[in-house]
């Protein structure tokens, strides 16, 4: 074996690659053939009828897909661990193993008609990048850890993002455990039954940067016809649950002027928040996503209505700026209108900006092989929102067809899955290091 490259180390830690490595490494590409088929095999565990997937966190079939992921990293070399949420960790040693490693993926559990890509594709392709380096015998100067979160869907026990919540702090352990499903288990219970407790939930290893591979989950970028989404940040939100009380009544009887009528002052409500985000593009969001009428008879006057307000903008001031307007309108209406109008926040994350440095490696390596890009800001929650509050995170978005994910039509095409996984690999390695390339091992 015959080392030809070497690195060095800055006096802020980062690594250094001569040129011969690093002309030799950006050579190197994944084999899209080899993660297509794995993001189809995966898929086979709770696959269904309409061509998506239903593998919940903490199920069986959860387990039956944490032991394919296990395998593959395993034959790939690679050590597995498992922490006390259950976050799965695989291990690529690097020159300097006692430096902090370079995370990579994403989560393979999904929506109950979910698609075969939310997740699952970040996670696979951590692994293609790995075993592509394998292949390639290039050894990187830091570590290597392909991340597989836990329950980042949130649809069998809540809050969304439970195991890089845990892992970050945002959510204790046993709070984390005592969260129960729709038939009464906990979060702790499945995970056991599963048997995927590990231990260090408490003393998480420090990570040197974080990388996250994901479709876009919007349209944006096959709009645009653009190959790579350079996410730059996530946007902040504020969710409300608001209840609108009048008086029900009969639909006959009740002449107009001395109605109360709860529906009326909802659809303000509704059209409020609409302007409000048409007011702060082009990042403002603004959506009445819920709604439930009561009584809900055909004649009967509305008595009660309750809607979800869903408000969200990359940058804080922003934000506050739009839910300071939804106040006042709610305030308006229901002095216009004589109805009460009650208000609750229920989730309240502030935007989120990614690293630098973490950004501009994702961006060299779209540009270094070709593929158009642009920068974007991610509309919905991701693992790495929570982990870049505790290390240096990014992001790489691909298309997904017609924007559409949560859904069994959800798709992108093998040639983008190619594409984010290559700059996976370029992005992972400029930050990680080449700290060799060796023949014949």
């Amino acid at each position: 074996m015959g080392t030809v490259n070497e690195t060095s180390t800055t006096e802020t830690g980062a690594t250094q690659t001569t040129s011969s490595g690093a002309a030799l490494a950006a050579s190197v590409t994944v084999d899209g053939d080899r993660l297509w088929r794995r993001l189809m095999a995966l898929a086979e565990i709770g696959a269904t009828p309409k061509g998506g997937c239903d593998r919940q966190a903490l199920t069986e079939l959860d387990r039956q897909g944490r032991e394919l992921l296990t395998r593959w990293c395993e034959a790939q070399g690679l050590s597995v661990r498992f922490d006390a949420i259950g976050n799965l960790f695989a291990r690529r040693t690097g020159a300097d193993d006692s430096a902090d490693p370079i995370v990579i993926g994403s989560h393979i559990d999904t929506q109950p008609t979910g698609g075969k890509f939310d997740g699952c594709f970040g996670t696979l392709a951590a692994l293609e990048v790995i075993q592509t380096l394998n292949d390639s015998n290039i050894r990187t100067a830091r570590p290597l850890e392909l991340v597989a979160w836990t329950n980042e869907e949130g649809c069998r026990f809540s809050p969304c993002m439970m195991g890089s919540g845990v892992f970050t702090g945002k959510l204790t352990l046993a709070d984390a455990h005592s969260r129960t499903d729709t038939k009464g288990v906990t979060a702790g219970e499945a995970l056991e039954a599963i048997g995927y407790v590990g231990v260090d939930a408490d003393c998480p290893r420090r990570f040197a940067g974080y990388l996250e591979a994901h479709i876009e989950q919007g349209p944006i970028l096959e709009d645009e016809g653009k190959t790579i989404g350079v996410v730059t940040g996530a946007l902040g939100l504020k969710w409300f649950d608001v209840t609108v009380t009048g008086m029900a009544a009969h639909s006959g009887s009740t002449p107009m002027h001395l109605r109360h009528n709860a529906l009326l002052g909802a659809t303000r409500i509704v059209e409020t928040v609409e302007c409000i985000a048409q007011a702060h593009q082009p990042d403002g969001r603004g959506t009445v996503g819920a709604f439930q009428v009561s009584p809900n008879s055909r004649n009967v006057i509305p008595g009660e209505v309750s809607l979800s307000v869903d408000f969200r903008h990359s940058e804080g001031r922003e934000l506050a700026a739009m839910v300071a307007a939804f106040e006042r309108g709610l305030e308006a209406i229901a002095a216009e209108s004589g109805l009460e109008i009650g208000s609750r926040i229920t989730a309240d994350y502030p935007p989120q900006h990614f690293d630098t440095t973490c950004i501009d490696a994702v961006r060299r390596g779209a540009t270094a092989q070709g593929y158009s890009h642009r920068d974007i800001v991610s509309g919905a929650g991701h693992d790495a929102v929570f982990v870049s509050d505790v290390a240096p995170a990014a992001m790489i978005f691909i298309p997904c067809e017609k924007g559409i994910s949560h859904n069994e039509a959800e798709y992108a095409t093998p040639e983008d899955v190619s594409a984010g996984a290559n700059v996976l690999l370029r992005a992972a390695l400029e930050l990680a290091g080449v700290s060799s390339t060796e023949e014949g091992a």
